[in-house]
């Protein structure tokens, strides 16, 4: 079969475009920017793209369309599509009638953590020989690719985004999934920009519950009053939970971030490795529940996470020039930017922490987290926020840190008051939830000159 991909180029339709491509079918894409690195990896893989949504593309002669959610009505090959009554079908549910419907699915849910806690469990199955299938929404260092077929009797792992599905289908992509396996790692409003509150998230995670089998196993986050909620709602399942007395727990953790794992209160063994943060522990913690699952004992899990490498932009060295480390982390909420500067803090101790953000979400770009900002970064000694023509007042959210919070308009102004600010054995920490303007190569570059 040929598919057309359209918006081939995010991480999560470039990830169905590489396992269609494995389970044989011709695949064809296009997006309205072709670049590097998905571009590559995609036309390494056999696959054709095109730049652009021109309705020539159909002289492809393709037999489905499958469509990302970036695509819109009004988009000129999609609306040549709907004219001539062609076949198409959303991303999500092409994966779930064609590869998944046959697969043992494990569905990484929740706010914050899903990227890293997918890229967990994949690495736990993979240590333990079951050569599973996984679709993994970042790039997971442990692996050369972000999604892949697996073995047809292993696991798939796969990053169930709370996100709608497609312009025709307003359910949140993860229903279409089907899991035996569902964690729910915590649960937050985000994505403002398709719900209208916190109550319209949780009812797409009661539309998830619903589907998980009797069979099948919940794992969730049990500090997380808003998840309750949504158990409360009709859950009938096995539930397994993490971060409670009578669950599994994270305990005795020393300064590097090693921790004893407990079930229970039995001691189940301990987990030495590189990752810094509470969140972590609590994703290890749902990534070894799972495992155990499929049939992986909680020693053999330990052992896998001890060598797990994380994904890219979560807290990614990537530059330490004249003393200066630069990191890139992918934090984009108030609870995941105080969550991850607690880490970084835990690591450098009292150096100094300089905290770089780019406000570029939906959710942030409409000002919804805005009074919560200033409290986010206040563990930073030094914040620089990119204000960027926003359409609320940046610089008032700011203004409760003070004189150590600096909002900069423009780019290049940005890059040099960082390099200036700073100094031998400072830590600078840019979080954005996109390329933002590729600060990091330009700021290390700087840095380089500097010195």
């Amino acid at each position: 079969m040929h598919l057309h991909i359209l918006g081939i180029c995010g991480t999560f339709m470039g990830g169905i475009a590489a396992i269609a491509r494995e389970a044989g079918h011709r695949v064809t894409g296009c997006d309205a920017n072709v670049y590097p690195p998905m571009s590559t990896q995609l036309q390494a893989q056999g696959i054709d793209l095109i730049e652009g949504y021109g309705a020539d593309q159909l002289a492809l002669g393709a037999d489905v369309y499958v469509i990302g959610n970036v695509v819109t009505r009004g988009n000129a090959l999609m609306e040549e599509i709907l004219d001539r009554g062609l076949p198409y079908i959303s991303g999500p549910q092409w994966l779930a009638e064609n590869i998944l419907h046959t697969r043992r699915v494990a569905a990484i849910a929740g706010t914050h953590g899903k990227t890293t806690t997918t890229a967990m469990l994949a690495w736990i199955l993979e240590s333990a020989g079951l050569a599973p299938g996984f679709l993994i929404g970042g790039a997971p260092l442990n692996f050369d690719v972000s999604a892949r077929l697996g073995d047809a009797s292993a696991p798939f792992v796969i990053e169930a985004d709370e996100y709608d599905t497609a312009f025709f289908d307003k359910r949140s992509k993860f229903v279409h999934y089907r899991p035996r396996v569902a964690v729910l790692n915590n649960l937050e409003f985000d994505h403002a920009d398709i719900f209208a509150d916190l109550g319209a998230i949780q009812t797409q995670f009661h539309h998830l519950v619903r589907t998980v089998p009797r069979v099948g196993l919940l794992v969730v986050n049990g500090t997380d009053a808003n998840l309750a909620r949504v158990l409360e709602r009709g859950c009938y399942t096995p539930v397994e939970r993490f971060g409670v007395d009578d669950g599994w727990q994270a305990a005795a953790m020393a300064p590097d971030g090693a921790f004893q794992v407990r079930l229970a209160g039995a001691d189940l063994g301990r987990l030495a490795w590189d990752l810094l943060g509470r969140h972590n522990q609590s994703n290890a913690l749902a990534a070894i529940a799972a495992a155990r699952y499929f049939g992986v004992p909680p020693d053999r899990a330990l052992t896998a996470l001890g060598k797990f490498r994380n994904v890219k932009r979560r807290l990614e060295i990537v530059g330490e020039i004249a003393g200066v480390t630069v990191y890139d982390d992918f934090a984009h909420h108030p609870s995941a930017i105080e969550t991850t500067l607690a880490g970084l803090r835990r690591k450098v101790g009292a150096a100094r922490i300089i905290a770089v953000l780019e406000p570029r979400s939906n959710t942030m770009k409409l000002g919804i987290w805005k009074d919560a900002l200033a409290m986010s970064l206040d563990a930073a000694d030094s914040v620089f926020c990119y204000g960027n023509g926003m359409g609320w007042d940046v610089q008032g959210a700011m203004s409760a840190l003070g004189a150590k919070a600096c909002v900069v308009e423009a780019f290049d102004d940005l890059v040099e008051r960082i390099a200036a600010d700073a100094r031998p054995g400072d830590h600078v920490l840019v979080m954005s939830n996109g390329g933002f303007n590729g600060l990091h190569r330009k700021l290390v570059e700087r840095l380089e000159k500097k010195s």
